[in-house]
């Protein structure tokens, strides 16, 4: 793969019939109303998916992606079942109205600036084709969420399959094509989020430079990798106190990776502490400083199950029988039947687009500082118009494809 991306879809809150019987301006201050409860769901889920993945296996997944996604959920639901979602996305002392304008403001703000990176962010709904949505949800979805509204026929599963799945396709760049494995054929409604992001680095790695090197995924186990190498003067930051050296990559446009490398033995303990006030307090300590930067090149690929997860985190009530989704339809009883999430993540030299280019860096003589990414660390791919978490996750081996 050429260039940087990464993309994932929430082919999320899949609704299943519940009942047999029937078939810094104040228009800036919008998008950043959920810009601080949005980062702690982040962290939260982070936490508990981390509790629930192997050691050396990857993470990764677009907090952002799935909380567009249950916020778009959430203005379909009432009584207790809006009330666990809105809880635990932080959004408790929240309207839905004002949630609704601040998402219908951050995908407004994400879709400018697109000329340096590709960034789109958007909702779907499948319906089933003899079901009539309220058009009230329908138009909800379509002004706040960036949604549009298409008809399958559920009671054709394997067709329906192919169709949701076509459509994930063409949304992420042909990046995931089989979020959608199987559906029951009394599926009402499948609510799908996607995420694609790429982004050119604004100072391209030397290709020339790249070397095979080792990547240690644990102690006892390490994998061949393609370390690319950068040297020059980056936003660094080393936190003695807490174990880690921070490096900010910035890519042409609005957005950067906040790379988190722990001391070594020292992710659980990162892992345990990390929050959306660590991240800023990082961000706010960088400082340029001359580093030579070796980064493996990877292309990753992760599919999670959330459903436990949102479960434990306070979604219950959307799950079950008791489930309130009468905002979409007055017809027929709703629930939530599986919420399923994949991304993907590549990194390597350059970028989608060739460009040449010159630079001179007049450097204070100075030893640069070796930061060696050849063992597991923290990605975060982070907008900084919307203060948005893109996406986050956990590189412990670049090579599990």
């Amino acid at each position: 793969m050429h260039g940087i991306f990464a993309s994932c879809t929430l082919a999320a809150l899949l609704l299943a019939v519940a009942r047999a019987d029937h078939h810094l301006h104040h228009e800036d201050m919008k998008c950043h109303l959920i810009s601080s409860p949005n980062a702690d769901f982040a962290f939260a889920l982070y936490r508990n998916i981390n509790g629930r993945t192997a050691p050396g296996k990857n993470i990764f997944m677009s907090p952002l992606g799935l909380s567009a996604a249950l916020s778009m959920l959430s203005t379909g639901a009432r009584g207790k079942t809006h009330a666990q979602l809105f809880s635990s996305l932080g959004y408790a002392d929240l309207v839905q109205a004002r949630v609704n304008e601040a998402y219908s403001h951050l995908f407004q703000m994400l879709g400018q600036s697109q000329q340096e990176q590709k960034l789109h962010l958007g909702n779907s709904v499948a319906v089933r084709n003899d079901l009539n949505p309220l058009q009230a949800f329908l138009t909800g979805i379509q002004n706040h969420y960036a949604g549009e509204v298409f008809k399958v026929d559920f009671s054709n599963p394997s067709e329906a399959v192919s169709e949701i799945n076509r459509h994930v396709a063409s949304k992420t760049q042909d990046k995931i094509k089989d979020i959608v494995k199987d559906l029951d054929p009394s599926m009402a409604l499948v609510l799908i989020n996607y995420v694609y992001f790429r982004g050119r680095w604004e100072r391209p790695f030397d290709k020339n430079l790249t070397e095979k090197a080792d990547f240690h995924v644990n102690e006892n186990t390490k994998v061949e990798v393609d370390m690319m190498k950068k040297m020059g003067r980056f936003d660094y930051y080393q936190d003695h106190d807490n174990h880690t050296t921070i490096v900010s990559l910035p890519y042409k446009g609005n957005t950067s990776m906040l790379i988190v490398l722990p001391d070594e033995n020292k992710m659980e303990v990162v892992e345990g502490f990390i929050n959306k006030d660590y991240l800023r307090h990082w961000h706010d300590s960088l400082y340029k400083n001359n580093l030579n930067l070796y980064m493996p090149k990877f292309s990753i690929s992760v599919e999670t199950s959330m459903d436990e997860a949102l479960k434990e985190m306070g979604i219950t009530e959307a799950y079950s029988d008791m489930a309130d989704f009468s905002a979409i339809s007055e017809e027929i009883k709703l629930k939530v039947s599986k919420v399923s999430h994949q991304a993907v993540l590549s990194v390597d030299e350059t970028g989608t687009e060739a460009a040449a280019a010159t630079t001179i860096e007049i450097m204070p003589m100075s030893l640069p500082v070796d930061v060696r990414l050849n063992r597991p660390f923290l990605v975060f791919i982070v907008e900084h118009s919307t203060r948005s978490i893109i996406f986050a996750g956990k590189i412990s081996n670049p090579t599990a494809a």
